[in-house]
């Protein structure tokens, strides 16, 4: 069994941890970032094989497919530098001599060309989840670690904390409920920290499985963890 003091340290010891606020970081972007990628996907895309048939769609779409190329670039850069997960490299060391034609093919025989713009379409629904869960749990953080200053203000129009169906409004009107709301704020961040760590592990999980060019990539993250 766990010493109970070595659980406290390991509890609270994540809010000195730099790591945890990078991951914070990391997941804050991800949201506008999961929306940019989005757009971009599905706006190129559309007009790219709209106009396919008469062959402006085509240029349209490679470039479409080196953007989606870049943009992994891009958040294997973040995942590796913000996350600290060693992701393998998108593409196999290639011939130097090889003419325009062998690299054509490679990057279309590539895993990972195919992988990356699915990738970036689910870090549209996966950064908005991710961005729901951190901006309640930041929320409540400062909504209580501020009671001392706000509580005049919340008691005159009778807002309380509501704990669920069947229990009490607990209305903080005076400065002890203040400060006792202060002590909640200040046991609530290092538990949004430990889940801000728990989804970075997640989205460093899935940026592994899916921009390395080792389709079994997944097995090996896994096996790893």
């Amino acid at each position: 069994m766990d010493d109970p003091k070595q659980s406290a340290f390991r509890f609270f010891s994540v809010i000195g941890n730099g790591q945890a606020y990078l991951n914070l970081l990391y997941l804050l972007a991800s949201f506008p970032l999961g929306i940019s990628y989005f757009v971009f996907l599905v706006s190129g895309l559309a007009v790219g094989i709209s106009l396919s048939i008469i062959w402006v769609g085509i240029p349209i779409l490679l470039l479409v497919g080196a953007g989606w190329w870049t943009l992994a670039s891009f958040e294997r850069f973040m995942a590796i530098h913000l996350l600290s997960e060693d992701i393998p490299e998108m593409s196999r060391p290639s011939n130097e001599g090889a003419g325009l034609w062998a690299r054509f093919k490679e990057y279309f025989v590539n895993p990972v060309t195919w992988k990356s713009p699915l990738y970036l379409f689910l870090k549209f629904p996966l950064g908005t989840a991710t961005f729901v869960i951190l901006a309640t749990l930041i929320s409540l953080t400062l909504a209580f670690l501020t009671m001392p200053f706000t509580y005049e203000f919340l008691s005159e129009f009778q807002v309380g904390v509501f704990f669920g169906p069947g229990l009490p409004v607990w209305h903080i009107d005076n400065m002890s409920d203040a400060l006792l709301g202060t002590l909640i704020g200040l046991l609530l961040w290092p538990v949004t920290l430990h889940v801000t760590n728990g989804l970075a592990w997640v989205h460093a999980k899935f940026a592994k499985v899916m921009l390395s060019v080792d389709p079994m990539e997944w097995l090996t993250a896994i096996l790893k963890a």
